[in-house]
């Protein structure tokens, strides 16, 4: 199952993608199943039923699609788990995952802007990544046991403002910009894509042109890993999000470097997953070239 949170006329709605069909219901209708945040905290039993709801309601009219999860509880994002990737980025490859936070205010959805902070920073860098959507919460999970606790997977846009991510050992600000982080399309159950989300390729494009391409086997941590070594001190919670890490290829490792401006589309896709399509636009007020102060 593939389902997507949307607006239209400013209300939020619930959407089912069936191959080239959508189907949504908005909340204001009695018929509303609920935001996924919920279904998906009720399990795949809670999914199965809104997706049969929804098939009773194809959506039509324009429509403007929300980040896969607005509100998630955490999101946790993994830095260096690609070996290519470490090394581009000049550290030694980690024993134990980078970890650091998203916060919501930084989400964009799928055919939203992704916002350049001109008036800052001119470094906004592209991070093509899979996302992991906790269904069954808990501490110390084993890995073992650690994909039952999956309900389903997202693709995620890191953008970076990477002179801020520097100015410190701690990453929290340059991954944080408003408007920084691309979520979706869809939230795919995790039933449609191999365990873990294994061998799939992954790969960003830039007005384009491929800039990263790998697949999600060359990832250091995998998911199994990465649910275990977070639950040990995190308690898990569902819709959390794991934003699993992203290949070689970033502009900030290239000469010359290469950020995204204004006017540029950047296209995250993964195997069997879709395409996640943003815009780079200026900060509200900022014309493309314009700076003030850095």
């Amino acid at each position: 199952m593939r389902f997507f949170t949307y607006q239209q006329d400013g209300i939020r709605g619930l959407g089912l993608r069936m191959g080239d069909d959508l189907y949504g219901i908005l909340e204001s209708s009695p018929a509303y199943p609920g935001g996924l945040e919920d279904l998906i905290s009720k399990g795949m039993a809670g999914l199965d039923s809104a997706s049969k709801t929804l098939m009773n309601a194809p959506l039509t009219g324009d429509f403007s699609y929300l980040p896969t999860i607005p509100s998630p509880g955490k999101i946790i994002c993994v830095g260096l788990n690609y070996a290519d990737h470490t090394t581009e980025s000049g550290y030694d490859q980690p024993d134990y995952p980078t970890l650091f936070p998203r916060f919501t205010t930084s989400l964009v959805a799928h055919d939203q802007d992704m916002i350049a902070p001109l008036d800052l920073s001119d470094t906004l860098d592209f991070e093509g990544e899979v996302a992991v959507i906790i269904g069954t919460g808990g501490s110390h999970i084993s890995k073992e046991d650690a994909l039952g606790h999956v309900a389903g997977y997202a693709l995620f846009n890191d953008g970076s403002v990477r002179d801020y991510q520097f100015k410190s050992p701690q990453w929290t600000v340059g991954k944080n910009f408003d408007g920084t982080g691309a979520f979706g399309p869809d939230f795919i159950t995790a039933d449609e894509l191999p365990e873990g989300a294994r061998n799939l390729k992954i790969e960003t494009r830039l007005n384009g042109k491929t800039v990263q391409s790998a697949n999600t086997d060359q990832l250091i941590f995998d998911v199994p890993t990465l649910i275990s070594v977070i639950s040990e001190a995190i308690t898990l919670e569902p819709a959390d999000v794991i934003v699993t890490g992203t290949p070689s290829g970033i502009g900030h490792a290239r000469t010359p470097k290469l950020y995204m401006q204004p006017g540029d589309i950047c296209e995250v896709e993964v195997e069997g997953m879709g395409v996640l399509k943003n815009r780079i636009a200026a900060a509200p007020g900022l014309t493309s070239g314009e700076r003030v102060g850095h």
